[in-house]
């Protein structure tokens, strides 16, 4: 599986998302000593679990959904849009 098809199993596992985009940035970052081999990934979520929930809370909602591929460096950066279907 690769990195994007695992970030979008785990967030429509764990949040149901309406509507999900996510766009693999890691070529923009070729070279980047840190990430060690890690990707850098742009996520747009829109999900009913965001409701009453600020931007931080949302923010970690969505890196508990990959926590798992974060220690696994899998991923390296999040860029985060999360919406409720008001917001979008």
């Amino acid at each position: 599986m690769n990195r994007v098809e695992a970030i979008r199993e785990r967030l429509t596992s764990s949040l149901a998302p309406q509507s999900l985009e996510i766009i693999d940035d890691s070529h923009r970052h070729a070279g980047h000593a840190s990430a060690g081999g890690g990707g850098h990934f742009t996520v747009s979520i829109v999900s009913d679990a965001f409701r009453g929930q600020g931007t931080l809370q949302r923010h970690r909602m969505v890196y508990a959904a990959l926590s798992e591929l974060m220690q696994q460096n899998e991923v390296h950066a999040l860029s985060i849009q999360a919406r409720t279907p008001d917001e979008n």
